[in-house]
């Protein structure tokens, strides 16, 4: 399968994996080099421990509010809480914010309906994603939403627009972005061990993964509206 319609979208893609990776590399080879005490794990997380319960609560409190609000990409939150709290920890605290905040999202198109979803999103959004959701599954809700770079958080608006249960929605939604909020804090585990390689490595992983998704968007769209009603479940 062709991943970019042209060359020129090709080259896009590509500058945008390069651009985004030297910035999370320049940023943290900056703040390594003036800002020492934000790279040293240790004692960030020492400095931390002084909120006790608090720490973690304002870490799921921001990674809530990016699904609602969305001015921060959920996967930098994630990577943040990877190399202050570990891949353990970090994954549940950045998990359990991003379903708060999808539960929020669900929730308030539910309750306040179309007219409230169409002043929070964009309408070029709504235009494209607005009878996806509506028509396709679970199974094909779950396809769009493991894949990073598509606008899943725009997705968690536009579900509670259908007919779908809140338990149901939080269950595919909790699976479908599992593996790359692992991947994401993970890599900040390692940046925050010292193994700057093997963190950057997975950073780029996710950063390609999310290009391309992002760039492909339409087709995903579209294979996942094609595919889903022909499942058996």
């Amino acid at each position: 399968m062709q991943l970019f319609a042209s060359a020129s979208d090709r080259r896009r893609g590509i500058l945008a994996i390069v651009v985004v990776a030297a910035a999370f590399v320049g940023l943290y080879l900056l703040v390594r080099e003036y800002a020492g005490f934000i790279t040293d794990a240790e004692a960030l997380r020492a400095w931390l421990r002084q909120f006790g319960v608090l720490a973690p609560l304002v870490f799921v409190a921001v990674q809530a509010l990016q699904v609602v609000v969305a001015p921060i990409p959920g996967q930098v939150v994630a990577l943040v809480a990877g190399y202050l709290f570990g891949p353990v920890a970090g994954t549940v605290y950045s998990l359990t914010g991003v379903l708060i905040g999808s539960a929020v999202a669900f929730s308030l198109a539910k309750r306040y309906g179309r007219s409230f979803v169409e002043d929070v999103l964009h309408e070029d959004v709504i235009t494209r994603f607005d009878g996806f959701v509506e028509t396709v599954g679970v199974p094909g809700l779950f396809a769009f939403v493991i894949i990073p770079g598509l606008p899943d958080d725009a997705v968690c608006f536009l579900s509670g627009l259908t007919k779908w249960s809140l338990p149901t929605f939080i269950a595919v939604i909790a699976v479908g972005r599992l593996p790359a909020y692992v991947f994401t804090v993970y890599a900040g585990g390692e940046l925050a061990s010292g193994r700057v390689l093997s963190g950057v490595a997975l950073i780029l992983v996710v950063v390609a993964a999310s290009a391309v998704g992002y760039y492909k968007r339409e087709a995903v769209r579209d294979l996942v509206a094609r595919v889903e009603p022909r499942l058996p479940f």
